[in-house]
C-alpha cells in the first residue's frame, strides 16, 4: 500500500471500479446469456440495429413459398384466411428482425406502435393487421382487393428497404 493518503483513496477508487464492472459484466452475463460490454448510448444501441438491419436480408424462397401458400388460399376464395397467414409471417419477421419484442400476450395493435419498428414497416404492417381485424374481429368479409392489398404490403414489408430508419 502506497503511504501518501491520496494516493490510497485513488487506489481503492480503482479496485471499487474495478469490482463494480466485473460485477455488471457478471450480471449481463445471466440476463443476456453472453459476455458483453455495456452499451452506454441509446445511439449505440440503435445504430447497431441499423447494422444489423442493413445486412440481414431475409430468405427469398420461404417468403415466396408463404406467399405461394397465400396465393393457393386466395385462388380458392379464402381472402381471410389468405391475409392471416400474412400476419402471423409478418409477426415471425418482426420477432425475427427484433428479438425480444414479440412476447406470447403483444397484440398486432401493439406491435403496430412499437417503437423499435421503423415506421415504413409500421405502416405496411398495420394494413395487414387492420384486414385481419376487420375479418376476424368486424364480421368483414375480405375481398380480392383487400387481399391484393395484403399481399403488396407483405411483399414490401419482407424486404430490408421497408426496415431502414426514416
Amino acid at each position: 500500500m502506497p503511504d501518501a493518503p491520496y494516493a490510497r483513496i485513488l487506489l481503492w477508487s480503482v479496485i471499487i471500479a474495478a469490482c463494480a464492472a466485473l460485477a455488471w459484466m457478471i450480471w449481463t452475463r445471466f440476463q443476456d446469456g453472453a459476455w458483453r460490454l455495456p452499451r452506454w448510448t441509446k445511439r449505440a444501441r440503435t445504430a447497431a440495429q441499423d447494422s444489423e438491419d442493413e445486412q440481414w436480408q431475409p430468405d427469398a424462397a420461404p417468403v415466396r413459398a408463404w406467399l405461394e401458400e397465400a396465393d393457393v388460399l386466395a385462388g380458392e376464395g379464402r381472402f381471410a384466411e389468405a391475409a392471416h397467414h400474412l400476419l402471423i409471417r409478418s409477426v415471425e419477421d418482426i420477432g425475427r428482425r427484433r428479438p425480444g419484442l414479440v412476447q406470447p400476450a403483444i397484440t398486432s395493435r401493439d406491435l403496430a406502435r412499437a417503437p423499435t419498428v421503423p415506421p415504413r414497416a409500421r405502416q405496411l404492417f398495420s394494413g395487414i393487421a387492420a384486414v385481419v381485424e376487420r375479418s376476424l374481429f368486424g364480421g368483414r368479409a375480405v375481398g380480392a382487393d383487400d387481399w391484393a392489398e395484403c399481399r403488396s404490403a407483405y411483399a414490401d414489408f419482407a424486404r430490408t428497404a421497408a426496415w431502414k430508419p426514416a
